[in-house]
């Protein structure tokens, strides 16, 4: 039993922009050396997982998930791929997350499935990913599935899945985060369920946090960020020409006094150096 998750999302493995160890072995033979901003992305990862996480978790047991997207896949057409065979981009993925899954206090991994777009339809390239590296299957045996909820020792209950709305304006950023806590206690009151005291989405590669008062304190709705710089496809947008990417993940942990907050780890990449005229 433990009352620490570590979440982080969107390695986006396979990508040259994406998460990669100093240099991975192909299927062919060959050697990819990964590039000096793909090296200032993986001593954050180190980072974060040998110095940050054993601090917010007070050296206590924790499990990790994975909200999806762990690989890049061949999508749009896109050409930023370090390999096309899947195979490369899944033994990728899998040398990233043996760093947190070998560490002493990782008690338990659940992954969760991401865009068929990045990772194959039905998630077909993260089932098998997540199977060779010990997640824990849910009732109909998916290693990777499309939502998790999750029971804190402390009481507060947690809802875990990818996708949420984007926006191209920093002004409606929180819009989407808002909804999807207000939709979860719609659909909750509708049935008579019990409704989420925290909803974890992903997808945007940027973190955002709304929290309301509830009976039990508060409710959160989060986005992590995620681990990959800025693609061709992230310049088509007004937040992408101007912004830099946000690296990181989050913790939610059972407290004592609350039954439930939440932490955040967030790295920036510096934006394009000034030309002087």
């Amino acid at each position: 039993m433990t009352r620490n998750i570590v979440v982080i999302s969107d390695t986006h493995c396979g990508c040259r922009l994406g998460l990669c160890p100093p240099s991975v072995a192909l299927d062919d033979g060959g050697t990819y050396v990964h590039s000096k901003l793909q090296a200032k992305v993986w001593e954050m990862w180190k980072e974060f997982w040998g110095e940050w996480v054993p601090r917010v978790t007070k050296g206590e047991p924790f499990v990790v998930i994975h909200n999806g997207d762990v690989i890049d896949g061949n999508h749009h057409e896109s050409v930023t791929q370090v390999s096309h065979n899947i195979g490369d981009q899944v033994a990728i993925a899998r040398e990233v997350m043996h760093v947190p899954l070998n560490m002493p206090n990782c008690t338990g991994y659940y992954h969760i499935r991401g865009t068929e777009a990045h990772v194959g339809k039905s998630a077909q390239a993260e089932e098998g990913l997540a199977a060779s590296l010990g997640a824990s299957p849910n009732e109909e045996g998916q290693y990777a599935r499309w939502e998790l909820w999750v029971r804190l020792p402390s009481g507060p209950l947690v809802h875990f899945s990818h996708h949420i709305g984007t926006t191209s304006s920093a002004a409606y950023e929180s819009t989407a985060v808002h909804k999807e806590l207000v939709e979860a206690y719609n659909e909750a009151g509708r049935w008579g369920d019990e409704p989420p005291d925290c909803v974890v989405r992903s997808h945007r590669h940027r973190h955002y946090e709304i929290r309301i008062a509830t009976t039990k304190g508060y409710g959160i709705s989060t986005v992590t960020p995620g681990w990959q710089l800025k693609t061709p496809f992230v310049w088509k947008g007004t937040l992408g020409r101007t912004g830099t990417p946000q690296i990181g993940g989050i913790l939610i942990r059972g407290g004592d006094e609350d039954p439930l907050f939440t932490r955040f780890k967030i790295w920036k990449i510096e934006r394009s150096k000034e030309v002087q005229l």
